[in-house]
């Protein structure tokens, strides 16, 4: 009988372990996913702005252009 109850308690401690992994990781998703929507919701702003600032006549620069025009210094 004794074994048996070792074995028991073997197995719930390993469950414990994995629920607590688990749970890490999870939380470190949900981080990632608020840092990415932080970041989207950053990048659509940006986007409604450079369409803004396009003239209504159809001169300026596109989007694309725009973003050609200010693209990071190591493309």
């Amino acid at each position: 009988m004794d074994n048996r109850t070792d074995k028991i308690e073997e197995t719930l401690a390993h469950q414990e372990q994995q629920i607590s992994d688990l749970n890490d990781i999870v939380t470190k998703q949900w981080k990632e996913i608020d840092r990415l929507t932080k970041a989207l919701s950053r990048l659509g702003d940006k986007v409604e702005e450079l369409e803004a600032n396009k003239s209504d006549d159809g001169e300026g620069l596109s989007v694309t252009e725009e973003a050609a025009l200010n693209k990071p210094p190591h493309y």
